[in-house]
């Protein structure tokens, strides 16, 4: 047995006959309408009198390619089997995240785009008629924005027993207070609602302690208290939120599934949120090569091109073999999850979530060295690729507890059979059952 389970059906990686019109249409719609239009969107938006806004036009123009793809059926692919969305399998999805993640708006302008993804298919999964009518049907329509609020700042939070915002229960509200940060989405003026991680039973069962509630964004008692920086950056109007909760009162109907129940939601939305993440830094990776390459074929150095000069072949050839191994890893833990179950195939996630954006990022920073200085300016978006993935390590679970996971259920798997593992004792006995002599079995 296996550390990662598998069927005979997990590793046909081809995509569906059903899919594969939808995916050239992705493509061509992303090549026709949200690449000539990503550097006028981002032009529009310098100098604009509100940090925490949009320049003149920016969102007409944001809203106009969204339409479009509304339109011609481009939109919300990321539901596996569901009425909401394409219906698309997981496996599916991940060609076309893949193409997402290739251009900084384009899983926007197809509602596709974290955390607005992880927040709908909770709300979808466990959402009650009336929050689904409320908040998700909005979300669905690309009307508003949301944020997912889990990570604290007194707590290592990858651990999320130890969460301690807390909400107590007085009649028909639930009273909140603690700090939050790292609030991806939440500078966004668009962002109307929050899918907040709490603590409601702080004597229950570790893992029956945990809570998840809806908090619209404008609750009173909500106080953001300023943007929390990567790498110097506050990635307005985005923005990564600090907040703090003053007696946040909200109606005891917000609360998602049930008390205690956060945990059970967290796998909900992290399985698949990871893995979407792991397509779209896929993508990533290949537009960096492919600067990278651009860059090494049009700049020269002693006498050639750098592409040609020194190690930088092999750079490239690493890169591509590295971009292959990881596509096929998504794509195959992408198929698990169709195959087994978000459950099951909660190792594959996990074995992505590792690998994925590490190789991502060490790719970006050779195509960053091939720019030279340039890599690391506003020239490219090289610097931001690599902000983002060099994030996406510490996102929804850091490199640690990935591996850990993987290497548990390792370790799991070998238990059995190493209880009498003694390759002295081995050795012996064979020794005197047979009088054959060892064969080399190398090269």
């Amino acid at each position: 047995m296996t550390a990662l389970p598998s069927t005979v059906d997990m590793f046909d990686l081809r995509m569906s006959d059903k899919a594969k019109p939808l995916y050239e249409a992705v493509k061509q719609f992303i090549a026709d309408e949200v690449e000539p239009k990503t550097e006028e969107y981002f032009k529009l938006g310098e100098g604009r009198a509100e940090r925490w806004g949009y320049g003149e036009g920016q969102l007409e123009l944001l809203e106009s390619i969204k339409s479009k793809a509304k339109e011609q059926g481009l939109w919300n692919f990321f539901l596996p089997d569901a009425e909401t969305g394409e219906g698309l399998s997981n496996l599916d999805y991940a060609y076309i995240a893949i193409e997402l993640g290739k251009n900084p708006i384009a899983s926007e302008c197809l509602n596709c785009s974290a955390p607005d993804t992880g927040n709908m298919e909770v709300l979808e999964r466990v959402g009650t008629p009336e929050q689904k009518e409320q908040w998700l049907k909005p979300l669905l329509n690309g009307e508003i924005r949301s944020a997912y609020v889990m990570t604290e700042p007194d707590v290592a939070s990858s651990d999320a027993k130890q969460i301690s915002c807390r909400a107590e229960r007085d009649g028909d509200e639930y009273v909140i207070n603690g700090e939050k940060y790292y609030a991806s989405g939440a500078g966004d003026p668009r962002c109307k609602i929050y899918i907040v991680m709490l603590q409601t039973d702080p004597d229950g069962p570790p893992h029956k302690r945990q809570s998840q509630i809806l908090v619209p964004a404008d609750t009173p008692g909500v106080e953001i208290l300023g943007p929390m920086h990567v790498f110097g950056e506050d990635d307005a109007p985005h923005g990564h939120m600090h907040i703090r909760f003053d007696n946040v009162r909200v109606p005891a109907s917000n609360m998602l599934l049930g008390e205690g129940r956060g945990f059970e939601i967290s796998q909900l939305r992290l399985g698949p949120g990871r893995i979407h993440h792991c397509m779209r830094s896929v993508g990533a990776a290949e537009r960096a090569l492919e600067l990278m390459v651009k860059r090494g074929l049009t700049r020269e150095a002693f006498g050639k091109p750098l592409s040609r000069l020194g190690k930088n072949p092999e750079v490239i050839a690493k890169a591509r073999i590295e971009i292959e191994a990881c596509r096929r890893m998504v794509l195959t833990a992408a198929k698990a999850m169709d195959e087994l179950g978000n459950a099951e195939a909660r190792v594959w996630v996990s074995a992505v979530k590792a690998m994925v954006p590490i190789r991502t990022c060490a790719i970006v920073d050779e195509a960053i060295q091939i720019h030279g200085a340039t890599g690391v300016s506003q020239w490219t978006p090289l610097a931001r690729m690599y902000a983002s993935q060099r994030t996406l390590r510490l996102a929804d679970g850091p490199d640690e507890v990935h591996w850990f996971v993987v290497g548990r259920a390792e370790t799991a798997s070998h238990e059995e059979a190493s209880r009498d593992y003694d390759p002295k004792v081995t050795y012996y006995e064979n020794l005197e059952n047979s009088s054959a002599d060892g064969i080399f079995s190398g090269p």
